[in-house]
């Protein structure tokens, strides 16, 4: 998608692309034997609210005991920055960010907190988890 900053000076900026979980690469996990907790703290996330058109800033933090793989922090970076002009509500974030980190990864648990920048004298915070389930 390409968007057109001033036509009258020629300036295009290619805009980051639609994050998709398909974006989020994984190599395996190096102590599968071993449960071990891996935290990722993004605190750059950017998306915008689909009320006012506002941008929304936030701190991202992953929480997770690997199983078979680990994500790609590269991968997971460009992911990210998919929202950048997304509209989207905060708790819809969380939640979508949790059900791809999980659909990637396949961890044995994790968690999705996203805290926001105070706008108009309210903070959020909102907090997701997942635990696989072992049938047998």
């Amino acid at each position: 998608m390409v968007a057109t900053l001033k036509p009258d000076a020629g300036f295009r900026m290619e805009l980051t692309p639609t994050p998709s979980v398909d974006r989020l690469e994984t190599f395996p996990n190096p102590r599968p034997e071993r449960e071990f907790t891996i935290e990722i703290v993004c605190p750059e996330f950017t998306s915008v609210c689909p009320k006012t058109g506002q941008p929304d800033f936030g701190t991202i933090t992953f929480t997770y005991i690997p199983a078979g793989a680990c994500v790609e922090l590269k991968s997971l970076k460009e992911y990210l920055q998919g929202y950048r002009n997304q509209g989207i509500f905060y708790e819809h974030i969380t939640n979508r960010l949790l059900d791809d980190f999980v659909a990637a990864c396949k961890p044995a648990k994790c968690k999705v907190v996203s805290v926001w920048t105070p706008r108009g004298g309210i903070s959020t915070t909102v907090t997701c988890t997942y635990e696989a389930t072992t049938k047998g």
